[in-house]
């Protein structure tokens, strides 16, 4: 792994993107993720503003053996890359939509708040992340779950074909007809498989939805958190709701109605007509007084609205798993250890309710991992002085709901995957085989770092 001046010196005539190498001005500020715990430095990141320079990179990278990692907006950085060579996509960020095929091609930097702004003159929507800040190609990649997530499945379902730089250089598409066997890993599998820089998606015919969420104060936390929980186990297919135990901090820049409140945040989705999405949500809005009412029709492009994540980058400790079917003991459980009364570290505990459309595979099959568990569940903390009590207070809930603790994960809500285990965990036996051998195939000497070991997915 060793590479002189001269070589870099090449390496930027040959590219119309940006080369950094570690110590250079401006790579920092170029390698950042949106977790701002994680600090890459890797030897060498180029950001690539052409596909060719993605190939280019690609091959200088496997002549000086050096790990590839690929970052796109820095949602999906799970440890800091600390060598090799770090692909930056995030100029490849354009979207162009077919309206007679319904189908958007996407580039590898675009974020889901531009494909969602592309498809709506249309009349057409994506099937997108919760948030529309995250990119839309590095999410599809690891199957991805939104606001539309039971009505119509993981957004990798809709992924029609992708073109992909592999470990020689060359790029290929991969579609049902074309490496079939590359576009089912590329559908689930994440990572460790080339170089993904564009995406076909296709688009379903959706102008608005009935959405939004209801907020419950802190003494109805308890009695709306129990009436979801017996409500998601007769849930029509195509409503998509989780909740949120929101610990706000009392700080200014949080919004005066929740600044310094333990909140429960239930979020509904309704992809048809409003006054039946009313009346589906009705139970919920009955369960227990709502302090804030924010569903009502809204357009798709406003389908961040329904989360509302965060955009700005921040420090973030987080945990993920996927459940099995929960009952009352689970929401004792839950609120004895992160309940209003828990003095808990996070600021966010959520739990997404899955089944419906995510329990149904694609016809021909695809690499997700996660289609038989019931519920996502998420840790999220934001004050690193307290990430080391999060652990403990983790560890001690996960001990206490092994009970419903899914054997089964997803790639997208893994979090920190440490271990060989872990990382296995991320998908059926079967498919963590198969992939296994897929990513021998398209790159046999492991240029792409991906896993516990390495560095980062593509994200």
């Amino acid at each position: 792994m060793t590479f002189s001046s001269e070589n870099v010196t090449s390496l930027r005539a040959a590219v119309t993107g940006e080369v950094f190498v570690r110590g250079d001005e401006g790579m920092a500020d170029a390698v950042a993720a949106q977790n701002t715990v994680v600090l890459h430095q890797p030897d060498i990141a180029v950001r690539v503003a052409t596909e060719d320079d993605v190939s280019t990179a690609v091959r200088f990278a496997a002549e000086h053996r050096l790990p590839v990692s690929v970052q796109s907006t820095g949602h999906g950085a799970w440890k800091p890359v600390t060598a090799g060579l770090l692909l930056l996509t995030s100029r490849l960020d354009s979207v162009a939509v077919d309206e007679d095929e319904r189908i958007a091609t996407i580039g590898a930097g675009a974020r889901w708040s531009a494909v969602l702004d592309a498809a709506a003159p249309f009349g057409l929507a994506p099937i997108t992340g919760s948030s529309p800040h995250v990119g839309a190609v590095g999410y599809t990649l690891g199957g991805g779950l939104g606001p539309l997530a039971r009505s119509h499945g993981f957004s990798a379902d809709w992924a029609r074909g992708f073109r992909v730089v592999i470990a020689d250089g060359s790029v290929v598409t991969a579609t049902t007809a074309e490496n079939a066997e590359l576009f089912w890993a590329l559908r689930g599998g994440k990572g460790g498989l080339g170089v993904v820089t564009g995406m076909r998606l296709e688009l379903v015919p959706l102008r608005t939805v009935f959405g939004g969420s209801l907020f419950f104060d802190t003494p109805d936390v308890e009695t709306a958190l129990r009436a979801w929980v017996d409500w998601t186990a007769t849930a029509p297919d195509d409503v998509t709701t989780s909740v949120a135990l929101l610990s706000m901090p009392p700080i200014d820049e949080i919004p005066a109605p929740f600044r310094g409140k333990f909140l429960l945040a239930l979020r509904f989705t309704y992809p048809g007509d409003p006054d039946e999405g009313a009346r589906l949500l009705q139970p919920l809005r009955s369960a227990a007084p709502v302090y804030i009412d924010g569903v009502t029709e809204i357009p798709t492009t406003a389908m961040g609205s329904i989360h509302a994540d965060p955009e700005d980058a921040t420090p973030v400790w987080d945990l993920g798993a996927l459940l099995k079917p929960i009952d009352q003991d689970f929401v004792t459980t839950l609120l004895e250890s992160v309940g209003p009364t828990a003095d808990s570290p996070f600021v966010s505990t959520e739990i997404r309710h899955l089944g419906a459309a995510t329990a149904r595979d694609v016809e021909g099959g695809s690499a997700v991992g996660g289609r038989n568990s019931a519920f996502t569940f998420t840790l999220i903390g934001v004050v690193p002085p307290l990430f080391e009590q999060m652990d403990v207070v983790a560890n001690s809930f996960l001990e206490r709901a092994r009970h419903w603790i899914s054997p089964e994960t997803n790639i997208n809500f893994s979090s920190h995957v440490d271990t060989p285990e872990h990382f296995a965990q991320a998908w059926p036996p079967a498919t963590f085989d198969r992939l296994a051998r897929t990513r021998a195939t398209y790159d046999p000497d492991s240029l792409f770092a991906f896993g516990p070991v390495e560095a980062v997915p593509q994200a």
